[in-house]
């Protein structure tokens, strides 16, 4: 069985079952730690009261004035065994132990060794003046042992009381302690757990429901959408701060010298984008299909408001350079203008067609031949010979389209015989052509509309990687105070919204490293100059 060519991709765990298991990680780690150090100093702390207490016995015992009177008659005197064995119950000691300095006992919970000697070394210290504490084990269990010096009135020593608590005991009272921690431990647990089921469905209701690795793809998605589009997209947040520009967008920034920064005050020569984007977030109004004038390049953007829950966090500008987007569109009218030029031809052809058929029909063959003969004249003096000069067929296409259209207005449009224009597969060197030419034959004609007779000759000759045009007419031609601002945005003489045409076709013949020129004579004649690189070659019919 022959493997996927696309893995399936494996998804981690779910964001709320990974906080889960790490929080609560967290949490089992921080309690278990100090259920351990809080254990260790309650177990300390039980032992140093059980301690404190059997002290504070010892000492009452040593102070008592029948114990020290008792301790000068013999061990069986039967004074200290009720008083010891009435505070070992009071008390629920393990035993409660006098003896003489020399070890013999005189009390004991069990009567049959009083008289016997202490049983254990930890008694020696106590002997020597210095309380004492340890662990041992006697003839009974093995208990915590504490052991007190007795005094008599004048100071010296005369026994030593011992009290022994059944470590059993201690270990019943640290028990105790452990389960109030055990308590104090599973109560955290529990907070601990509801704290994160909460944490969770914040998380979630934040993510929009969506688990890291679909907002991970998302991301990625986003990334690849924006760096592909042909639209430069610039983001900013409610401080004014960028917060994305893509790929087409650095692209225009650079190609204009621009530098851009994350920070507002960094980016002044950005202004006009920077404007619209501001204007946008403090206003919450779109600004659509604006054109906005960047470093002598027109943009033509699309500036809306970021809204989260009906407020408006930050605002995100579309733009294109207009020259673009001209070019796109003349190209599309040139292919355009090609078609309904081969739709006119074809129509053309078909009536010739049934003329001949018609003919043939008739058998009048005299008048065939000469009428397929005048035919043929025809189009070699029409479309032959400006297929023999033009090789481009889109610019073949174009003025065929712009030779109707002469026509059509009852004006002349004829190409020079010195017309000479090879193929090119440099779509901008194309397009390009195409806007000035477009826009030159328009205003030609524009400017003919008063004169029905009037002629538009063109001249395109290639030399050398470069292409002279040359388009005039016998207009009425340009008043010399105007030659000057022709080219100039929003100059023309046919009204307000007007006067694009001439500025784009300069922009673009500039930026691909052309020139245009114009003169003029009143009522005589107009003429435009244009030198455009064209990457094309001579080629002979």
């Amino acid at each position: 069985m022959s493997d996927s060519p696309h893995p399936v991709r494996k998804h981690p765990m779910k964001l709320s079952t990974s906080v889960s298991l790490m929080i609560s990680a967290v949490i089992i780690s921080v309690l278990l730690v100090v259920h351990f150090l809080y254990f260790v100093q309650v177990s300390d702390t039980t032992r140093d009261g059980v301690k404190d207490k059997a002290l504070a016995v010892a000492r009452t015992l040593a102070d008592l004035p029948e114990i020290k009177r008792a301790l000068a008659l013999p061990p069986d005197s039967g004074i200290i065994q009720p008083v010891a064995s009435a505070v070992q119950k009071r008390n629920d000691l393990l035993f409660v132990v006098v003896t003489n300095m020399d070890g013999i006992r005189y009390s004991h919970p069990n009567a049959d060794v009083i008289n016997h000697h202490f049983i254990g070394n930890d008694i020696n210290p106590a002997l020597l003046g210095k309380e004492n504490v340890s662990i041992n084990k006697g003839t009974l269990d093995k208990a915590l042992r504490v052991f007190t010096p007795i005094y008599d009135d004048h100071h010296h020593q005369i026994g030593v009381v011992a009290i022994g608590i059944s470590l059993v005991k201690v270990t019943e009272q640290i028990d105790k302690s452990r389960w109030s921690i055990l308590w104090t431990v599973l109560f955290g647990m529990m907070v601990g757990g509801l704290g994160t089921w909460i944490l969770v469905k914040m998380l979630k209701r934040i993510l929009f429901g969506l688990e890291p690795y679909e907002i991970s793809t998302l991301f990625e998605q986003r990334q690849a959408m924006l760096q592909s589009i042909k639209e430069g997209v610039i983001a900013i947040d409610d401080g004014a701060q960028v917060t994305l520009i893509n790929q087409e967008a650095r692209q225009i920034f650079l190609e204009t010298g621009t530098q851009i920064s994350t920070r507002p005050e960094d980016n002044r020569d950005s202004q006009p984008l920077l404007l619209a984007l501001c204007d946008v977030l403090r206003t919450g109004i779109a600004r659509r299909d604006e054109e906005i004038n960047f470093k002598g390049r027109y943009l033509l953007s699309n500036t809306v408001p970021v809204r989260s829950n009906g407020v408006i966090i930050g605002a995100i500008c579309t733009f294109r350079d207009k020259t673009e987007v001209s070019q796109l569109m003349q190209r599309l009218s040139g292919m355009v203008n090609y078609a309904d030029s081969l739709r006119e031809r074809s129509h053309e052809f078909m009536n010739k067609l049934h003329v001949i058929l018609g003919l043939l029909h008739m058998k009048s063959y005299a008048q065939l031949e000469d009428y397929i003969l005048k035919t043929a004249n025809n189009y070699q003096a029409e479309i032959g010979s400006l297929l023999l000069k033009i090789k481009s067929p889109v610019i073949a296409g174009f003025l065929l389209s712009k030779i109707n259209r002469a026509s059509d207005t009852r004006h002349l449009l004829t190409l020079s015989d010195d017309s000479l224009l090879p193929d090119n597969a440099n779509e901008n060197q194309v397009a390009a052509l195409i806007t000035v030419l477009g826009n030159l034959i328009e205003n030609a004609l524009d400017a003919l509309a008063e004169q029905p007779d009037g002629e538009v000759s063109v001249l395109l000759h290639y030399q050398n990687g470069w292409l002279a045009c040359v388009v005039s007419d016998d207009g009425p031609g340009i008043p010399p105070d105007d030659l000057e601002a022709i080219f100039e945005k929003g100059v023309s003489s046919k009204g307000e919204e007007r006067g694009v045409g001439l500025f784009l076709a300069k922009q673009q013949l500039e930026n691909l490293g052309g020139t245009i020129a114009v003169e003029s004579e009143p009522d005589v004649y107009t003429q435009f100059f244009v030198q455009l690189p064209w990457d094309g070659e001579r080629k002979t019919a």
